[in-house]
């Protein structure tokens, strides 16, 4: 079985669609106990009639984030006609109930104002047809509109507070993970300025230390009153070896390879219950270089965002590897997107932070229907040359870069 199909089952036997399904079972029973000894034309009506709503609400349900507006509209409307006509041999029946469904179909996507105008008309037309034939009087339409209007009001408010709930719900998921990864690159980038702080003050005051130091032991073992040079030569080759130690400490410190990408974009998944996201990535992949790490992060993170958002998405795929030509980043969702796509703010941005670290991004539909971004850049960013500890020959000494 594809997945797609597991997941329009798995979204078809939802908790509530249960209970519709339920409602639609009970209505069927009353319904065709009503029909006994009716014309077979009233019969097939009212059979194609409940059948048809329940072929609507299963796909209306299983796929309805995937529907366009237009779609859905359809949709919901052919259910209404439906309802009024499983209703129209008996109205008295059960079968308002579907309307009861309707409303909550119609408060999914449309406006308060349209709702308003959808479920009045629907009901006009109800009590029309209970007129036409029952011929019930003013106060019995008037009771029957007013308990029905009732339930169906109850249903779309529920269902436009869940659907705001859920939207407020992606919005907050979003916002936290922007301040997530606001917080790791700012705790990244606060480890990468303590390691340079520690090698300059090293190198400006350790290591010049020692170099004076080495100068001055050099001057004495010149001093032909000096009355142990030998002891004063193990000084000055004591302090050569200790500062030639000090400049490799540096040079390590300032090249230090410890940006855990796999365990940031980690954390990101975690704060997102859709999509759920798969990484395959190295297990030993370390970045030196915070721009790649900020660009690459970013990029997971909007790409999350967007599948949530916009794309719908259940699953997304994040493959990260390196080769000789630095580090390749494959993001791919199962969503939907529109064709040819318009690039907001947050696709320009990913392409540009590529762009500045020598790399590029490139977007195309995936197989799966949803948004696929591939990105390659270098492995490391060159930093700006900056001053090593003095290598010191007698009395010279000179600074290569550290």
């Amino acid at each position: 079985m594809s997945s797609n199909a597991r997941q329009f089952i798995v979204e078809a036997l939802a908790p509530l669609n249960l209970a519709a399904y339920a409602a639609w079972a009970v209505v069927s029973w009353e319904t065709e106990a009503r029909l006994v000894g009716a014309e077979p034309a009233w019969v097939w009506l009212t059979r194609a009639a409940l059948l048809s709503f329940l072929l609507g609400f299963i796909s209306v349900t299983s796929a309805e984030q995937r529907l366009s507006f237009g779609r859905y509209a359809w949709i919901a409307a052919a259910m209404a006609v439906c309802s009024l006509a499983a209703s129209a041999y008996r109205p008295t029946g059960t079968g308002p109930i579907l309307m009861v469904l309707v409303a909550a179909m119609f408060a999914l996507r449309l406006e308060l104002r349209w709702l308003i105008v959808s479920l009045a008309t629907l009901n006009a037309a109800y009590l029309a047809l209970l007129y036409l034939r029952t011929g019930a009087n003013l106060s019995q339409l008037a009771i029957t509109s007013l308990a029905y209007i009732s339930f169906q009001a109850f249903a779309a408010l529920v269902m436009r507070n869940t659907r705001r709930a859920e939207t407020m719900s992606e919005e907050l998921r979003a916002a936290n993970a922007e301040l997530l990864t606001s917080r790791t690159l700012l705790a990244e980038s606060t480890r990468d300025q303590e390691r340079l702080a520690l090698s300059r003050e090293l190198h400006d005051v350790a290591g010049h230390t020692l170099t004076a130091l080495k100068l001055n032991l050099s001057a004495l073992m010149r001093d032909s009153r000096q009355p142990d040079p030998a002891r004063v030569k193990l000084c000055a080759e004591l302090a050569d070896e200790l500062l030639q130690t000090l400049r490799s400490v540096v040079q390590q410190t300032r090249a230090r390879n410890d940006l855990d990408l796999g365990q940031a974009i980690a954390r990101l998944g975690v704060s997102f219950t859709r999509p759920s996201m798969h990484l395959e990535m190295p297990g030993d992949l370390r970045l030196g270089s915070q721009p790649v790490f900020e660009a690459v992060l970013r990029a997971v993170q909007e790409a999350l965002t967007n599948a949530a958002r916009h794309g719908l998405s259940r699953h997304l795929w994040v493959r990260l590897k390196t080769d000789e030509n630095g580090l390749q980043l494959d993001i791919e969702d199962d969503g939907r997107v529109s064709w040819p796509l318009t690039p907001g703010g947050g696709l320009s941005g990913m392409r540009e932070r590529f762009e500045q670290i020598g790399g590029e991004l490139r977007w195309s539909i995936s197989q799966r229907g949803g948004l696929h971004l591939q990105a390659r850049c270098p492995l490391r960013q060159g930093r700006p040359p900056s001053a090593g500890l003095a290598r010191v020959s007698g009395e010279a000494s000179k600074e290569p870069a550290a």
